[in-house]
């Protein structure tokens, strides 16, 4: 489990398929001081697994359903810059909200202006995440932890601040770059809650 603010950018230094899997190795930061073999580092907005550790990377293997979910390819990972944000430690305060690493789908920047050291960001989003998106409500953009501030259709509007463009890579977006996307959990739950409650108390339910 995570919090959405991320600590840190680092760089995908190579990357090679791997008896069904795609490894990759990042550039391990400084501050990752208290790295241990199977813990769980949010790298973009996904949950993955330190496979192997030294003082220059950290090893990690990307299965067939996150290269799916994120239309990540194994052969333009090299170089790519991401976000990482370590787990949760158990008492811990969380500045952004509950994030579990499972990316539910692509965004697409539709548009992206910057305001004196501020920038807005519009991103589309898959039609099936509508009910889970609200004004005021909480998205996780590249494992960033941000605030809904307007909703479309299929389209979402998140204010950055000068923090959020310095810590990590959203302030390098351009329209049409890609961004993993995962809904609040807290979202999810009320959402289904709801559904449910509804299927049961309909009266064709009652017959």
């Amino acid at each position: 489990m995570f919090s959405g603010i991320v600590e840190t950018q680092s760089v995908i230094t190579s990357a090679k398929p791997r008896d069904g899997v795609v490894e990759i190795h990042i550039k391990r930061p400084s501050i990752f001081n208290d790295l241990a073999t199977g813990e769980s580092i949010c790298v973009d907005g996904v949950c993955l697994t330190i496979e192997s550790f030294d003082a220059e990377k950290m090893v990690f293997a990307l299965a067939a359903e996150t290269l799916q979910v994120t239309g990540w390819r194994w052969e333009n990972l090299p170089s790519k810059s991401v976000n990482l944000e370590r787990s949760l430690a158990m008492g811990a305060r969380v500045h952004g909200h509950l994030v579990t690493g499972h990316v539910e789908g692509l965004g697409e920047v539709l548009e992206c202006v910057h305001q004196g050291e501020m920038a807005h960001l519009r991103v589309s989003f898959p039609p099936e995440l509508t009910p889970f998106f609200w004004r005021k409500g909480s998205v996780a953009i590249n494992g960033v932890s941000l605030t809904i501030n307007r909703v479309e259709a299929t389209a979402l509007e998140v204010c950055l601040i000068p923090e959020t463009l310095k810590r990590t890579n959203l302030g390098a977006l351009r329209v049409g770059s890609k961004v993993n996307l995962e809904i609040d959990p807290l979202a999810r739950g009320l959402v289904e809650t709801a559904k449910n409650f509804l299927t049961q108390t309909r009266p064709e339910a009652q017959s």
